[in-house]
């Protein structure tokens, strides 16, 4: 059958164009259900609509879920639009089973709600679910027409209603035994009440949940759907209304109001600063006191009234962290009072343009991380969550597992913020574990950071290739065969993960030939399968201190594509010609077949260089190679390249409980430095190449040049020290560094270099035909990308793409030459790289926490990196930990503390403070906060008046090691 529309639609240049839209209607479309005879397992439903886990009839003869004492014989659910976005927490609870999905709910999702479209997706195509997504839209019995007068909200939910009703009489066939009913699930009062009237069995989810007779529990994961207006009737309103979307479009298009990202103040929760995006235009405006700040939460994209010039206000340097209370009445007279004092705290010179959220024009909500602060009030079922994430508000739950949950890592979602709430609303979602254990830990802080790391999925891992695997011929034939030559790899330890290797040979001609040969990972991964896609969404591989999360599936991260010794390999080779001055006289690209004669570590690497009784292949490689890059770095750092410096640690961890039992600052060796000189190279050669051949669309790296006030700590550091540091250009900043030496004091150049580091901009990817500026201001080169890593970056995969066709070893296709696509591409590379180095940030500092968990209390030499108001930032080499002493402690007398921006310097107690002054810290650790344990630092020596350290602690000792065992080197 064929329906079609016909309507009229207007272009944009003016004309009028008669549009008619045809509607195919089938009479073969299955119900889903595995019962049903009449249907017998005809096409057209889940597959169509995108679900059922590939079973056509995946709802179950006998259902056999949760039984209800609302409907105690078998039936099936079927979900109403409202049910399915609000309440999808619930419906991927394993209980909940034997689900129908109407396409028109499906298709409506999917317009409204991406992420909940892509989890209800998942849930179809898990088999164990039993859920079916009926297409009722092409169904010849289902499909309606829109009434006159019907507007498209209510023709959907009549055509809701109708499936319902189709479902029970098409199984009204079923023997007696076998008969199930199909229920309702609305949250529509309108829809429900329609539906009862029709003679339709209807209940809201909170009813059938309530109902269901062995899972009280699922009652914490409803979602709290706020009657606004019954909200405003019954209590105080703190918040004003927001404007809708309507009026927020105006205003901003008039320049009444401003659009932009909202960011929470981790360290105040009552300011926040909006940042606004305008043509080309980047500004900052501060937001400060509840009110003003309107049920906006971190992140989410907002509109601002801008005050006017005589209500702004400086940023505040006050810390207030948000108080544990219960008392709504009580915690808003706290909040204006704490208000009122941050308009007298800050600087008047300082004042910064300032407003008031008036509307949110995109939530940005997650689930959040954290632990339920139990309510004082006895058989209390409202308590309030501790998000992890200081950033975000505490939010107010129903539970009735408080005393389970108490000292429990938990997930939360927000549902809602009423206006009269001092908190959103929100509902349980699940338990992760307890508090402090290793492995709830880790799974928090990943998904804090929002890092993919679950399974890879079976659609995934089915477009890995198949076991036992080789090289065929047909491989051998469109690639070069350099299995001869003496490759080999020189990696950290424990690295499985071998993306590149090298060779350097003599030539006949008297030159020299070094390759580069990167693991050909993109051979593997064609563009578009769903690997693809995972690769991609994942962006990079995360190193945490005890666990990788691979960007690839291990078959290939750890095997297939890792470049191991003594196994053939297929990789992508990048070959210079050089002369003995190491300046590159041809290039050129291919793809390879290599055997790598060695997997080395730096160290075992160095080893062969040095000693003096090897002289075999691979030793004369090495030392080729590292004649070579010694030369190439110092040309780079010649030409401006700046050698910065980041103290980084290594855990050793203990063979059995694989706990931190030693912490040191990574030592690196010339070898090190031998790999990151050729793999520099091999990317400046192959961004060079794929900008040549795509001008407009080559994936490239650039980094900024800082703009000159990020040096201003720097300047004034140097400058008190007697060093003039001059930052015109990169070039004169490394010849800066490079003499500013101290005799009498040989660590300042590193602490230079690593104040340096902090001044620095970060290094973003972006498409060549979307920027003008490519420099890259660390690396003092004119054009960069990534090309060496692609078993750990999804970058070096495009750029690997984009070379392949650019010396016609494969072929393009369309998103390669989209660079609309390709920038889109680079957007959620940035994010997934910036996100996977705060992921690593916060394990190293878990696992730091649990080293002076089990060392104790210790004294340490530090040095101090930045002078605050009330505090000192220092640094302690020995385990490169960064940490602050703070000279104002609650419930003590409070210091008298002079502050001077300009040297910069504090005077505690008319003791001085500079910059790089050397300090001895007395460190341990703060578990006072289960949620946010920290280490903390109390100042030893010099000694100040009035300042005393924590009577536990006691210098560092022999009786304090702990005991030697069989360790392992913890990545």
């Amino acid at each position: 059958m064929l329906t079609s529309r016909t309507f009229l639609k207007r272009t944009r240049a003016g004309a009028v164009l008669k549009v008619v839209r045809e509607h195919y209607l089938r009479d073969d479309i299955s119900c889903g259900a595995a019962a049903c005879a009449l249907c017998g397992g005809g096409g057209g439903g889940a597959e169509e609509a995108g679900g059922g886990g590939g079973d056509q009839r995946p709802l179950e003869a006998q259902p056999c879920g949760a039984a209800s004492s609302l409907c105690p014989e078998p039936h099936y659910l079927l979900l109403d639009t409202n049910v399915l976005l609000h309440q999808i927490d619930i419906l991927e609870d394993p209980v909940i089973r034997n689900v129908i999905i109407p396409q028109t709910v499906l298709q409506e999702v999917r317009r409204r709600s991406a992420p909940v479209y892509k989890r209800i997706r998942d849930v179809l195509a898990n088999s164990e679910k039993h859920f079916y997504s009926f297409t009722n839209e092409h169904h010849k019995e289902t499909y309606i027409e829109q009434e006159q007068g019907e507007n498209a909200n209510d023709r959907n939910d009549r055509a809701i209603r109708i499936a319902v009703k189709w479902y029970n009489e098409h199984l009204k066939g079923l023997q007696d035994e076998d008969r199930i009913r199909v229920i309702l699930l609305t949250n529509d009062r309108k829809n429900k009440e329609k539906a009862v009237e029709e003679g339709i069995t209807a209940y809201t989810c909170e009813e059938y949940i309530k109902s269901l007779i062995a899972n009280p529990e699922l009652v914490d994961r409803l979602a709290c759907i706020n009657d606004e207006a019954n909200e405003i009737e019954n209590g105080r309103i703190i918040f004003s209304e927001h404007l809708p979307l309507s009026k927020l479009q105006q205003g901003i298009k008039s320049g009444l109001y401003l659009q932009g990202t909202f960011r929470a103040n981790r360290d105040n929760y009552l300011e926040a600063t909006v940042w606004v995006h305008g043509d080309g235009d980047e500004r900052e405006v501060l937001i400060q006191g509840l009110r003003n700040l309107n049920r906006a939460v971190h992140e989410d994209i907002v509109a601002v009234e801008l005050l006017s010039k005589d209500a702004w206000v400086a940023p505040s340097s006050v810390v207030l962290l948000d108080e544990e209370g219960q008392d709504e009445e009580d915690d808003v007279e706290k909040e204006e009072q704490k208000e009122n004092s941050l308009k007298t705290s800050g600087n008047k010179s300082m004042l910064r343009p300032t407003g008031r959220v008036v509307g949110i024009i995109k939530r940005n909500w997650r689930p959040f991380c954290g632990m339920l602060s139990k309510s004082q009030i006895k058989e209390a079922r409202r308590h309030l969550f501790t998000p992890a994430d200081r950033r975000i508000p505490r939010i107010r739950i129903e539970t009735r597992q408080a005393s389970t949950l108490e000292g429990q890592r938990i997930i939360v979602a927000i549902d809602g913020w009423p206006r009269t709430s001092r908190y959103p609303n929100g509902h349980f979602v699940k338990n992760l574990g307890t508090a402090g254990d290793k492995e709830t830990e880790t799974e928090v802080l990943l998904l804090e950071h929002d890092v993919p790391h679950q399974a890879f999925s079976q659609a995934v891992l089915s477009f890995l290739p198949k076991m036992p695997w080789s090289i065929t011929d047909q491989d051998m034939k469109l690639r070069e065969d350099l299995r001869h030559l003496c490759v080999c790899s020189v990696d950290p330890p424990g690295c499985t993960d071998i993306d590149d290797a090298l060779h350097c040979r003599k030539l006949e001609n008297g030159n020299l030939e070094v390759g580069v040969h990167i693991a050909d990972v993109s051979h593997f991964i064609r563009p578009g399968n769903a690997l693809d896609q995972e690769s991609a969404k994942r962006g990079t591989t995360v190193y945490l201190c005890e666990k990788r999360i691979d960007m690839v599936p291990e078959l290939l991260s750890s095997n297939l594509c890792s470049l191991r010794s003594n196994v053939d390999r297929l990789a992508f080779s990048c070959i210079w010609e050089m002369n003995h001055n190491a300046e590159i006289l041809k290039t050129r690209f291919t793809k390879s077949v290599i055997n790598s004669k060695a997997s080395l570590t730096y160290a075992e690497a160095q080893m062969k260089i040095d000693s003096s009784s090897l002289n075999d292949d691979i030793t004369s490689s090495l030392r080729g190679l590292n004649k070579l890059a010694k030369i190439l770095k110092k040309r780079r750092i010649d030409n401006g390249a700046l050698t910065l410096s980041s103290p980084e640690v290594r855990f050793h961890m203990d063979s059995e409980t694989h706990d931190p039992i030693d912490l040191q600052t990574k030592e690196l060796k010339e070898t090190n430095s031998m790999v990151e000189e050729f793999m520099l190279l091999a990317n400046i050669s192959v961004a060079q190449k794929i900008y040549d051949e795509f001008s407009e669309h080559a994936l490239l790296r650039k980094h900024p040049a800082p703009p000159p006030s990020n040096y201003d700590i720097l300047v004034k550091a140097a400058k008190f020290k007697g060093l003039d540091i001059k930052t015109d250009s990169a070039k004169a900043l490394a010849d800066s560094l490079d003499s500013a030496e101290s005799p009498s004091f040989p660590y300042l150049n590193t602490l230079l270099r690593i104040l340096a580091t902090r001044c620095m901009m970060q290094a973003v990817y972006f498409c060549s035909g979307m920027d003008t500026d490519f420099r890259h201001y660390g690396l003092a080169s004119p054009i960069y990308t990534h090309f060496t890593s692609p078993i750990r970056r999804y970058a070096d995969i495009i750029v690997h793409r984009l070379l392949a066709v650019a010396i016609g070893a494969d072929s393009t296709y369309p998103d390669l030459t989209d660079k609309h696509k390709l920038a889109d591409l680079c957007k959620n590379l940035n994010y997934r790289h910036k996100m996977a180095q705060y992921a690593q940030r916060a394990s190293v500092a878990f696992h730091t926490q649990l080293f002076f968990k089990n060392k104790g209390v210790v004294n340490e030499e530090a040095y101090i990196l930045f002078v605050r108001k009330n505090a000192i930032v220092v640094l302690i080499p020995k385990y490169g930990l960064e940490g602050t002493v703070f000279f104002e402690e609650k419930d003590k007398p409070k210091p008298a503390l002079l502050y001077n921006e300009e040297i910069p310097s504090l005077t505690v107690e008319g003791t001085p403070f500079y910059t790089f002054d050397k300090v001895i810290v007395n460190i341990m650790l703060d578990a006072s906060n289960i949620q946010h344990q920290k280490i903390r630092m109390a100042l030893v020596e010099p000694k100040v008046q009035g300042i005393s350290i924590p009577s536990q602690a006691k210098p560092l000792s022999g009786k304090n090691e702990p005991e030697k065992k069989k360790t392992k080197l913890g990545k």
